[in-house]
């Protein structure tokens, strides 16, 4: 059990929050300088991670882009497939900006919990980024210089920077794309060894971190990390009921009870198993055997579903954000709000793929970047993510399964497959 990685990042999270209370409650006044070695080793383990943000983010947009305009450019079906995930991933990041900022409202983290985590993670008040007006937002989208807003972390407008160069990309002959992709993939692959290197001292950075977070905010800070879990698994399993509801909008094609018997087991497995990539021949069997979707949909459109869409993807990192903006204290405004939907969407498609807590870090720290809210809090946040990661997978199947079905024209005859030998003389 200790083997995985979330169990002793998670371990390590209650070693170290209950360890500082135990040392706030012994209450010697010489602890806090004792303490501050330890937290700039958490300190220093943060900035490691953030470190490899601004390449790694800029590397996966300009990849994601280019292999989904590829694809969308195979054929007809694919094309439909990756625009049918557009605007499912629109949905999603509307969705979730509005479930969430709802939820928080009705259940508000307390101003008390709230300001002991602030001031256990070291982090002070933050303050969301000012709007100048819609024509200065606007014109801020393009960003000047793009080294200078990668200096200062604003992020939008290099993600902006990041989606014209996918797009440019694509654009180019073959003997000149192919090497510029393969040197985006080869920054990206280096930025992944290098969080891979520093995940695997998660657990010591964690315990440094926390360990500061207990020592001031004691263990009220759990009742706001169990919170969290909820708020964002709450937010997160909302989203599964999308398919759902456009299949049973629909009319012909498959069938809402139909729909729900053939992904019930395909989330059973996504449960156990946290990964859409493992349930994809469960996916593809389910819709040949259950939902007769023809072949040539379920060949094309479900293995690409699992390469380039997650539908839970946006929901769950802008959940992740404005909860951490909420604990901060920070009302974003419209304008940030969209510049935090168009990153969470953008991040969605070039994450995809990636490890979980590889994933979880590189999609959620450009967003709160977006939203002006300091990144202290996320590594807390990566210790508890083991519970809304399951919510995210069953999700993304119920999404992937769902564009499949929906994708099938009404009154599409079933393509049947004859046995020869048993096929009459």
């Amino acid at each position: 059990m200790f083997r995985s990685l979330s169990v002793r990042v998670l371990v390590a999270l209650a070693l170290g929050l209950g360890g500082g209370a135990a040392l706030a409650a012994w209450g010697d006044p010489g602890l806090s300088a004792m303490i501050e070695p330890v937290e700039a080793i958490g300190g220093l383990w943060l900035n490691a991670l953030r470190m490899t943000v601004v390449p790694l983010v800029f590397s996966l947009l300009v990849i994601g882009i280019a292999s989904v305009a590829d694809a969308a450019s195979t054929g007809r079906l694919a094309a439909r497939a990756i625009g049918l995930f557009c605007v499912l991933l629109v949905i999603a990041a509307v969705y979730a900006t509005l479930a969430t900022q709802g939820l928080l409202a009705v259940w508000p983290v307390s101003a008390e919990g709230a300001a002991a985590l602030r001031a256990g993670a070291g982090a002070g008040q933050a303050v969301a980024a000012e709007s100048a007006g819609f024509a200065a937002w606007l014109t801020s989208l393009a960003p000047s210089n793009p080294i200078k807003a990668a200096a200062e972390d604003a992020i939008l407008p290099l993600v902006v920077f990041g989606v014209f160069v996918g797009f440019a990309a694509t654009r180019l002959p073959e003997t000149l794309r192919t090497p510029l992709v393969t040197l985006f993939q080869a920054v990206a692959e280096t930025m992944i060894i290098i969080v891979r290197w520093v995940l695997w001292v998660a657990p010591v950075g964690v315990f440094a971190l926390s360990l500061g977070v207990g020592l001031r905010a004691g263990l009220g800070a759990a009742g706001v990390l169990l919170q969290y879990v909820v708020v964002v698994s709450v937010i997160t399993a909302g989203i599964a009921l999308l398919p759902y509801a456009l299949i049973a909008l629909r009319r012909g094609g498959v069938g809402l009870p139909a729909f729900a018997r053939a992904v019930a087991p395909v989330q059973v497995l996504a449960f156990s198993t946290q990964s859409s990539l493992a349930c994809l021949p469960a996916m593809i069997e389910r819709a040949n055997d259950d939902l007769k979707i023809p072949p040539r949909i379920t060949g094309l459109v479900l293995p690409l579903a699992v390469a380039v869409f997650r539908l839970t993807s946006p929901v769950a990192n802008l959940a992740v954000a404005y909860f951490v903006a909420h604990i901060f204290g920070v009302q974003p405004g419209v304008p940030q709000m969209v510049a935090a939907g168009f990153v969470a969407f953008a991040i969605s498609v070039g994450s995809v793929g990636l490890p979980g807590q590889i994933s979880f870090f590189v999609s959620m720290a450009p967003i709160c970047l977006a939203l002006g809210v300091p990144l202290e809090l996320l590594p807390i946040l990566l210790a508890v993510e083991v519970i809304p990661d399951i919510f995210r997978t069953i999700g993304n199947v119920t999404g992937d399964l769902g564009v499949a079905a929906l994708l099938k024209a009404p009154g599409e005859a079933d393509e049947v497959i004859v046995d020869p030998e048993s096929a009459p003389i």
